[in-house]
């Protein structure tokens, strides 16, 4: 349950601002929110209907053809803010644990220091990311790691919303 505590304040406020319903997503939409959420969009779980949405995030608007349909989801989403839950993508703290965390599982010792110093260097992220991109079967190893780890991190989102909707 501490864990579970562990998200950012500005979660919390969000959680205690949103009104009940049981979260119930399927494996499918749990695996759609972790795929979306990790391409930078914004993920949002529709109380009422049980139904993820998903549009682009913040930071892709100015360079993504931004089309009328994506406008009117966002408006209806803003429009009915309450109806919706929004997934939090996972910081860059979360993440470097993440790398962290993957590189002790590494068998190769030669892969294990590359990647070990990668993430001692400036930039961790693209210096992780060009060591791994050459790992061979460890890519893709990284690859079902992370999703794992993505996983976990939405379901405890979603435990933490169910806590708070018991407790109102």
């Amino acid at each position: 349950l501490e864990e579970l505590f562990n998200l950012a304040p500005w979660y919390w406020y969000k959680v205690k601002n949103n009104s009940n319903h049981n979260m119930n997503l399927t494996e499918e939409q749990l695996q759609e929110v972790v795929d979306n959420l990790d391409g930078s969009m914004r993920c949002f779980y529709n109380k009422k209907t049980g139904e993820v949405v998903t549009v682009i995030g913040d930071d892709d608007i100015d360079w993504v053809d931004y089309s009328e349909e994506w406008k009117k989801l966002r408006d209806k989403i803003e429009e009915n803010w309450d109806d919706y839950f929004e997934f939090e993508p996972m910081g860059s703290r979360e993440a470097f644990e993440v790398m962290a965390d993957f590189v002790e599982t590494v068998g190769n010792q030669e892969l294990r220091h590359r990647l070990r110093m990668a993430l001692e260097m400036r930039k961790p992220f693209s210096k992780f990311k060009g060591q791994i991109d050459h790992a061979g079967e460890y890519r893709q190893r990284w690859f079902d790691f992370k999703n794992q780890k993505l996983i976990e991190f939405v379901k405890k989102q979603i435990e933490l919303h169910k806590l708070e909707s018991e407790n109102e």
